[in-house]
């Protein structure tokens, strides 16, 4: 086989079927043994597909497919006239009309070798989650190109600020996200831009000016009499006092649902101080976690521990989340509560309310920087400040 020779194929990707149960179709060009695909625009049925004919049961569709490999073998052809050497992207940007055949990467497909090399990194560095996170958030960017600008792609020089704003704008109104949420798709499709100013593909960072729109975080948790009151509380239920004592159990240890249903006895170690600790490892933020326990987790842990590896037993989120509404309602909490508000309570009453400094409660959270302490509770602190100055108030006259 010549590996000098440029290969066309039409491949169709049956992982990511439209509503209409069609599947799109991708373009893939080989080249000196490297690879560039890109999207045709196209959507097809998995069974009116033949890839081995590569030809379509939509004559429009083939007439487009052939239209398609007549422009790239012409942009070919010029740039063995043109150049001594180039790669397959080059080939890319002549038949996308870059006419210097030195293309700057559509945004996709900048976007698209990004994931390949989180992909790499899946159980490694990151967690499956983490990749599927960023997966969805190129999904996402991909609807807006098409709906914004008509096409299948546009290259990374062409963005800008304006680009972000309206990004922000399309996840807010068509598809009716919170703001947190649209921050976070902004915030992770920043990470392959700016990967691609640190490679020199781009001279500047095209949204250095951008600001994202402030969020107010209004943190949840339970007050000290609550807790008591629901500490206190014994529920005939089996299943509703279990899953109670999950929630307070991550109130005095801020692990998080995953967290405390993988704990295992080994985790739970003497230390130096021959007192107990948790030692894990935060899959989330891929770092070691070690909390101290204090006596009422201790209690919650003689009590469900068994000859099985893991401390408690499993119950998925949903019913945890489930049963806790149905727990607050029995208890009187007028709060909506899942099961991270206790990692919340645990910052919070249990912690911070206790003179417990940022930088300690951020060590005990396993957050990846105090910034993401300070930014979630840094009214807390102020509340606290607050209540201590009206005591002070009340007693200097």
């Amino acid at each position: 086989m010549n590996q000098n020779k440029l290969s066309i194929r039409f491949i169709i990707n049956k992982a990511r079927k439209n509503k209409q149960g069609e599947c799109p179709l991708y373009c893939r060009m080989t080249y000196e043994q490297n690879r560039k695909q890109f999207a045709t625009g196209h959507f097809i049925r998995d069974k009116d597909w033949d890839a081995k004919k590569q030809l379509s049961k939509n004559n429009l569709i083939n007439s487009q497919i052939k239209l398609t490999v007549s422009n790239i073998q012409t942009a070919y052809l010029k740039l063995r006239l043109e150049n001594d050497s180039f790669s397959v992207s080059d080939i890319y940007g002549y038949y996308n009309g870059e006419n210097n055949g030195k293309s700057v990467p559509g945004t996709l497909e900048y976007f698209a070798e990004y994931l390949d090399q989180l992909k790499g990194l899946c159980g490694r560095d990151i967690s499956e989650s983490t990749y599927s996170k960023f997966q969805y958030v190129y999904n996402q960017v991909e609807e807006f190109i098409h709906w914004k600008f008509s096409k299948n792609d546009i290259t990374l020089d062409n963005l800008n600020p304006k680009f972000l704003a309206d990004l922000d704008h399309y996840l807010k109104v068509e598809r009716n996200q919170v703001q947190v949420t649209v921050n976070k798709a902004i915030q992770r499709f920043r990470k392959p831009v700016r990967l691609a100013v640190q490679e020199g593909i781009l001279k500047t960072d095209p949204f250095y000016s951008f600001k994202p729109k402030r969020v107010i975080n209004n943190v949840v948790f339970l007050t000290n009499e609550e807790l008591i009151k629901l500490e206190e509380f014994k529920f005939v239920q089996s299943r509703l006092e279990y899953v109670k004592d999950l929630f307070v159990f991550s109130c005095y240890t801020g692990l998080p649902y995953q967290e405390v249903m993988s704990l295992e006895e080994k985790n739970i170690q003497t230390s130096f101080d021959n007192n107990l600790w948790i030692s894990i490892h935060r899959k989330k933020t891929n770092r070691s976690l070690s909390i101290p326990l204090l006596p009422k987790a201790i209690q919650i842990i003689d009590r469900y521990k068994s000859n099985s590896t893991n401390v408690f037993s499993k119950i998925s989120n949903q019913k945890v989340n489930s049963y806790l509404k149905e727990i607050a309602e029995i208890v009187g909490i007028e709060k909506r509560i899942t099961h991270h508000t206790a990692r919340k309570t645990f910052a919070s009453t249990v912690l911070l309310y206790n003179n417990v400094p940022m930088e300690i409660v951020s060590e005990l959270l396993g957050h990846s920087s105090i910034k993401i302490t300070q930014e979630y509770y840094g009214k807390i602190v102020q509340r606290r400040v607050s209540e201590e100055m009206n005591r002070i108030s009340k007693i200097i006259i």
